[in-house]
């Protein structure tokens, strides 16, 4: 048995408006803290990273496929973890469905994780998924920001 408050509608009211004050805030805040990130500098590249692909070795720049852009999702998959992260399987659940879409406005998309390529490909077969992913397992590209990241991943 719930234990829920239970009052009128008046009350409802005069709480939901409350909540819509504090959620207008956090909105504006959120939109404050994407135009910060965006303002962030951009910083040059100047390693050669290299990714093991379906297609064999490639560089960053293979990445780009020919595209302006390129959307780099870091699906927190270790070298010892025996599945993905839940959290970024179930988000990438929808990568099938938007590839083809982001093509047409030229922009490349891949999936990078730190584990070994077969690895990857037997999950992503699990899963039914035929976005690209590489690994970067053998890369320079594994650095702090990456391990820092896959400490927050479940898949282990």
């Amino acid at each position: 048995m719930t234990t829920h408050k239970v009052g009128t509608r008046e009350e409802w009211l005069v709480a939901r408006l409350g909540l819509l004050d504090a959620e207008k805030a956090f909105t504006r805040r959120g939109d404050e803290l994407a135009r910060q990130r965006q303002a962030l500098p951009w910083v040059q590249i100047d390693k050669s990273y290299q990714f093991e692909t379906g297609q064999g070795r490639q560089s960053l720049a293979d990445l780009f496929d020919g595209r302006s852009q390129l959307i780099v999702y870091h699906f927190m998959f270790g070298p010892d973890y025996k599945a993905g992260c839940p959290s970024c399987s179930a988000i990438a659940d929808s990568f099938n469905g938007i590839v083809a879409h982001l093509q047409h406005h030229d922009v490349a998309f891949w999936a990078v994780s730190r584990a070994p390529l077969e690895k990857l490909q037997a999950y992503k077969q699990r899963m039914g998924w035929t976005f690209p992913w590489a690994s970067s397992s053998d890369s320079d590209e594994t650095g702090i920001w990456w391990r820092r990241h896959d400490e927050y991943g479940a898949g282990t």
